[in-house]
Formats: C-alpha cells, structure tokens, sequence
C-alpha cells in the first residue's frame, strides 16, 4: 500500500512543479536574473521525479514511448536544432529542459491506468484550485489584479487568462476522474464546480469559451458511448454544430469579437503572426533553433524585428504552429502536425471504444483551442504540454497493454 501512496504522491508533486503555481508567490511577478535562476533549478525536482517514475518500471515506459514515434522525432528535431540555432546555448539549456518534460509525461502514461492518471491529474489541480481560492481571499494583493483588469481574479498566475485557462482544462480533467471514479464522484463534482467558480471569477471570457467548449466535448463523450445510433447521432451533431460555428465566426467576425471582448487583432496576435510569418520567410526549412528568438536582446536578430513589425514586444508567437516553424522549421512543424494528427486520431477512436476518452478528449479539444493563441505546444515545463504528452501516449498505450 504504501509504495502505491508514494508513488501517487510524487506523480502528483511532479505535476504541481510544472502546474508553475507557485512561481508568483515565490518570485513576483517580474523575475529577474537571480529570479529566473532559482526558476530553473526549482524544476530540477519535477525532473528527477519523472526520471524516477520511469527508473520504476522501465520496460512499460519504453513500450509506451515507441507506441508514439513522432513524438520522440519531434524531440529529436528540437534537439538537433542546437546545431543551427542562433543561440546555441539557449536552445541547448531548452532542449534538455522539455525533453525532461516530455519524459515526465511518458513517465505518467505508463505507470497509471486511465482512471488512476484521472485522479493522479485531478489531485494536482485540487490542490491549485483550493490554494486560489485561499491567495485570492486570504492574500488579495497576490491572487487579484489591481493595475489591469482590476478586481479580476488571477489566483497563483500572472495575470486572470493564466488562471481562468488552467480552471477550464481543471473543470475537464476533474469532471473526468469523477465519472471514471464513481465511489469518489461526489467529492470530485465537488471540485469541478469550484473550477467554475475561478474561471467565472477570473472574468475571462476566453476561458469562458474554453471551458463551454469543455462540457460540450465530454457530453458528447458520455452521449457517443450510449451505442451506435447514440454515437452515431451525436456525431453529426457536432460536425454540424461546429460547420455553423466556423460560419458564425467567418460571417459575424464582429459579433464574435464582441462577444469574446477582443478586437479584430485578437489583442494584437495577428499582428504577431505577420511579423512571425516574415522572419520565417528567412528560414523556412530549419528555423532559428527551438526557442532561439525570444530571448535574443541583441536588437538586431528575428526577435528585434518581430517587435518592430508588431509593435510591441511579444514573449512567444501565441500560435503553437507558428512557434515550431520560427524554432524547427517546417521539418519540426510537420512532426509536430503528425503527432497531433495521430494523438487526435486516437482520441476519436478512443470515444466510441474506451472509456479513458471521458479524461482524453475534453482536455483535447480544448487544448487544441488554446493551441491557436498561445504557444503551449512542445513547450519546456509546462503543465499543459506534460498533460497533453501523458494523455497522447495513454492513448496509444491504453490499460490493456499495462496489464499485458
């Protein structure tokens, strides 16, 4: 029993590390070069605890990780980027930090069955939904905002989008451990509505979307597995739901916008990709070298233009395709489309054959929104992105193969 409890324990440790909840509290909001410093090495725990998962039970994470092969030609790619990268060493110190948690998220995939990731993920946002709610009424002038969007609560994240966006991917992963884990289900409901509660809070309305976008992926999980004419109707449902939702948006741009609260930029983004789709232009096979460009203070590299172009100075391309073309080029864009395309594919599947897509699918469909805006793809300690790799290798590595 008890190796069991630690192991959980420390599966849930390593996804709080990442979760980065608790980088506000400890740094500010404007980390320095001594802030930045302890940052790295606080992630160093979060690495030797997905090191030690896998050390645990080293055949099942080697079958998992091969069951996803444009996964690791991805990493590759990131890796050999250090070649032709125009910061060597930045790229270098990057590369190894998302291969870390990269491996991290395998580590996850091989070691739990579905509905044990379910609670393992569902532990890690219990503790960061209840330590929210705790900076935001105990600590207000840590967890709500005073300068922009005053009032707006941004929990244990810099500003209120970062915590209405992980509230949205919680209410999901939550929802999910309490459908897979019945005997738990009220507490887990439980914490679902108090995810609610932060991103109505938070006052985003892109997270709002986000997380609409949730409940109607995992309804539509729970009506396909009811049989085939179930399946088959709710379906066709969401093909035409989402053909009259691109319409709306291409006819009624205006109104969307206005619904969302953002202008037709998308808070200066297209300006963004503009810029970005130029300085691609320049390298468009290999890139500039995974995450090269956005710390280059030279004021004359592809970062100096971006911001000229844009006008403001951007931290990342806020799109997870143009940011692996800018790094990787198209060689490192493609894996990454491969093995999203293959990760995606899965999960379809899975809906109508498996009962994991009740935790997949949801956190996959949104993901795939966010995706659009906000370079969370192939990103170096990120929650989301180990969240994102745990689930694309559980789903080519289902319980079936655990137990084989």
């Amino acid at each position: 029993m008890f190796p069991q409890i630690a192991i959980f324990t420390a599966a849930v440790f390593l996804l709080l590390l990442y979760s980065g909840g608790w980088e506000l509290p400890l740094v500010g909001e404007n980390a320095d070069e001594a802030g930045s410093a302890i940052l790295r090495v606080a992630y160093l725990p979060a690495y030797a605890a997905g090191f030690g998962l896998i050390a645990l039970d080293p055949r099942n994470s080697f079958r998992a990780s091969i069951r996803q092969p444009f996964l690791f030609a991805l990493i590759g790619i990131v890796c050999l980027s250090t070649f032709w990268s125009i910061a060597p060493d930045v790229t270098t110190r990057r590369a190894f930090a998302v291969t870390c948690t990269t491996l991290g998220g395998v580590a996850l995939a091989a070691r739990f069955r579905w509905r044990e990731l379910a609670e393992v993920f569902a532990a890690a946002f219990a503790v960061l939904i209840v330590a929210s709610y705790v900076v935001c009424i105990a600590v207000p002038r840590i967890g709500v905002m005073t300068e922009l969007f005053p009032g707006a609560w941004r929990g244990l994240w810099r500003e209120k989008n970062g915590l209405g966006g992980m509230m949205a991917f919680g209410f999901c992963i939550v929802s999910a451990a309490a459908l897979l884990n019945p005997q738990r289900a009220k507490m887990w409901w439980g914490f679902a509505a108090l995810a609610v509660g932060l991103v109505l809070m938070s006052t985003s309305k892109t997270s709002l979307v986000s997380l609409m976008l949730g409940v109607a992926a995992l309804g539509f999980v729970l009506i396909a597995r009811r049989g085939p004419a179930a399946g088959t109707a709710a379906t066709w449902t969401a093909v035409t739901g989402f053909g009259l939702l691109i319409a709306f948006v291409v006819l009624a741009s205006d109104v969307f916008f206005a619904i969302l609260g953002k202008d037709a930029t998308l808070t200066g983004r297209t300006k963004i990709w503009s810029a970005a789709l130029v300085e691609i232009q320049e390298r468009p096979w290999l890139g500039f070298g995974y995450h090269a460009i956005w710390g280059d203070k030279s004021g004359w590299g592809p970062f100096a233009w971006i911001s000229k172009n844009a006008g403001f100075q951007a931290q990342h391309a806020h799109n997870s395709w143009l940011e692996q073309w800018l790094g990787m080029g198209l060689f490192g864009m493609a894996a990454w489309g491969l093995f999203y395309i293959q990760t995606m594919t899965l999960a379809l599947i899975a809906v109508f054959r498996d009962r994991g897509a009740l935790l997949a699918f949801p956190f996959l469909v949104v993901y795939s929104l966010v995706a659009l805006t906000e370079s969370i793809a192939v990103a170096y300690n990120d929650f989301r992105w180990v969240l994102f790799v745990a689930l694309a290798v559980k789903l080519a590595f289902p319980d079936r193969e655990l137990e084989r």
